[in-house]
């Protein structure tokens, strides 16, 4: 999806450090996605699981959390992870850090794609692939490389980039998917901006309503599972990853970074914060503000969201 530099070593990308060994990076991935010639990141114990078993080739990380990764990992140590990730991240992708428009989209040809219908005014980027049966509606735009299924409906006013999407999918009008997340690193009071290198998965028989805006991945990719439904004006954040069958009503916003079970209900206006886990079977208030780590078959509303049977005791003392 990226352009990414080539023939970049290991050695140059830390010139302060006195690095003995040296390789030419492939790729810079997450702890349980790296592996041989790639540099990952540990910034937080709550991935102490994934720093065991990473098979990166080095890691940056800080003098606490070191001991957790393996012997053969090149442990580059710092002050700031995600400052020093950000700054890598720039050098191998170098323009990951800011959506630059694409100047290549088109009106496309019919020859180029072969039973698939599109509006008015329609431009699609080069190396798009769309799928047969599927419908592009009036005035969208789709970006270089994008991949979309077969059987898809894309409504009017959508705006696609960094996206791969399954087939039969139904995404209606003015979605805005695959644009860079909000991170921002404040650094000697200037904001520096965390490039985003992943993308956005769309997997098969997946609903989007209107006006919804999905966030590719920073480093990993957003993901929303098999048969799972986003009704209107819903905020799905960089990495999120929603499972399968979930049920998401209008006005809800997912933090970065956090992970979704499967045949989870959502009520509408509700918020989960960044970085939790959500268990499957998990139902959740219209409203409602979620804080913690939910456990499977959960039935949780209010703020902080509590136990439902909690809920209703807490509200039934406060109105009497």
């Amino acid at each position: 999806m990226f352009f990414k530099k080539k023939n970049i070593h290991f050695k140059k990308l830390f010139p302060s450090l006195n690095l003995k060994k040296d390789f030419l990076v492939n790729d810079v991935k997450p702890l349980g996605l790296a592996s041989k010639k790639e540099i990952t990141f540990f910034d937080s114990i709550n991935y102490k699981k994934n720093a065991i078993t990473t098979k990166a080739s080095a890691c940056i990380t800080t003098q606490k959390l070191e001991k957790f990764l393996p012997k053969n990992v090149n442990k580059i140590i710092v002050k700031n992870v995600l400052f020093e990730l950000a700054r890598i991240i720039k050098i191998v992708y170098p323009f990951s850090d800011i959506d630059y428009p694409d100047l290549s989209v088109k009106k496309p040809k019919n020859s180029d794609f072969k039973n698939v219908r599109f509006g008015n005014n329609v431009l699609i980027g080069k190396n798009v692939k769309i799928g047969k049966n599927s419908i592009i509606g009036s005035n969208s735009i789709i970006e270089h490389d994008v991949r979309i299924g077969n059987d898809c409906v894309i409504g009017s006013g959508v705006v696609i980039k960094n996206t791969l999407i399954g087939d039969k999918v139904v995404i209606q009008d003015c979605c805005k998917i695959g644009q860079k997340g909000f991170g921002f690193l404040p650094v000697n009071e200037k904001n520096i901006k965390f490039p985003h290198i992943g993308k956005v998965c769309i997997k098969d028989n997946v609903e989007i309503g209107s006006s919804c805006t999905i966030d590719r991945g920073s480093i990993d990719d957003t993901i929303i599972g098999k048969n799972t439904y986003l009704d209107n004006q819903v905020h799905v954040a960089h990495n999120v990853q929603i499972g399968s069958n979930c049920m998401i009503a209008g006005q809800v916003g997912f933090a970065g970074s956090s992970k979704i079970g499967n045949n989870v209900s959502i009520g509408g206006q509700a918020g989960i914060s960044g970085h939790l886990k959500i268990g499957n079977n998990v139902k959740i208030g219209g409203g409602s503000g979620v804080v913690k780590d939910i456990e499977d078959n959960k039935i949780v509303m209010g703020y902080p969201a509590v136990p439902l049977k909690d809920f209703l005791k807490n509200n039934k003392k406060n109105n009497e």
